[in-house]
This record gives structure tokens, sequence and C-alpha cells, in this order.
């Protein structure tokens, strides 16, 4: 498998400008650029509380937004598949606009306590009946994540947060 596969046009780009395309040998690939959530990782995504959700438009106009709801907020179905709820907000719908638009999502899961994150792409559904719908009751919509990439990060530059104690 060479580089390319991995990586598209502008990433191979910039790896050969700024002089990065060696480091990415094949088993730091295979170690960095996964297509499922690893097994030790499912426990710790589903007590987090928070994330991050990039979507853009079909017109390619992004929007990030947190999305929070304490522990619980995610559910893994199988390590290639999550689900979370959407909750009212102010009733401009900008993700699920957007995702209805474009499906393709990024997802970032930071836990400030240690520095890990987490980077999830893949491509989202909006349910507001059925199955889906039925894992989060209180909630109106819920958001299926179809995982394509997984992308585990360095705490390096993370600041360390800890939550006080209410």
């Amino acid at each position: 498998m060479t580089k390319e596969t991995y990586f598209h046009e502008g990433e191979v780009e910039a790896q050969k400008r700024w002089k990065t395309g060696g480091i990415w040998d094949k088993a730091r690939r295979e170690r960095l650029l996964l297509d499922r959530i690893p097994e030790e990782l499912i426990p710790r995504i589903e007590v987090m509380g928070f994330f991050f959700l990039a979507t853009s438009n079909k017109k390619g106009e992004c929007d990030c937004s947190f999305k929070g709801g304490g522990p619980g907020l995610i559910r893994i179905l199988d390590p290639t598949h999550f689900a979370f709820p959407d909750f009212d907000g102010n009733g401009a719908f900008m993700s699920i606009g957007n995702i209805l638009e474009n499906p393709r999502v990024g997802c970032l899961f930071i836990d400030f306590s240690d520095g890990g994150r987490l980077r999830v792409n893949g491509r989202a559904t909006v349910h507001d009946s059925g199955e889906m719908r039925d894992l989060f009751p209180d909630a109106p919509r819920v958001i299926l994540v179809d995982i394509e990439q997984v992308v585990p990060n360095c705490s390096k530059h993370v600041p360390q947060m800890i939550q006080e104690e209410e």
C-alpha cells in the first residue's frame, strides 16, 4: 500500500512541502490511521460528556459545534458506528441542516484531564423515529455516525483541566 492511498492530494502536497512524508511509514499509518474505534478506547468515549462536531453544507461552508449532555452522550454500537442525541437548542439546526445536505462529519473527542484526543470522521444520518431514536428516549433526534476514519492524536498541546467539584 502506498502513502497516497492513505492521504488525499492536498495532504501529500503538504507533506512534501514541509518534509514530513518520510515519517509516515507503513507501521505508523496502520497505528494512527484507523477505520474503527480501537476496543480499548470505547469505554473512554462512552463516559465523555461532550465532543466537538464539524459539519459543512453542500457548498463546503463549515460549522463546528459543541455537543454536550454528560456521560452517556455517546453510544458505541460497534467499532464502526456510534450514535448521539441531538437536543433542542436555538432552533437554527446548523449541524443537522448541514448533515441533511452533506453527510460527512468530523468529531473531536478531548479528555482535558490527560490530553487524550481522538478524531473520528464519517458519514452521519438523522433519525427522528425508529430504533436509533429509541436509543435516547429524551431526545427529539438521534445522529448515527458510520465511521470511516479514526485518528488518535498525542496530548502534547492539550491543556490539562480539572473539573471542579460541585
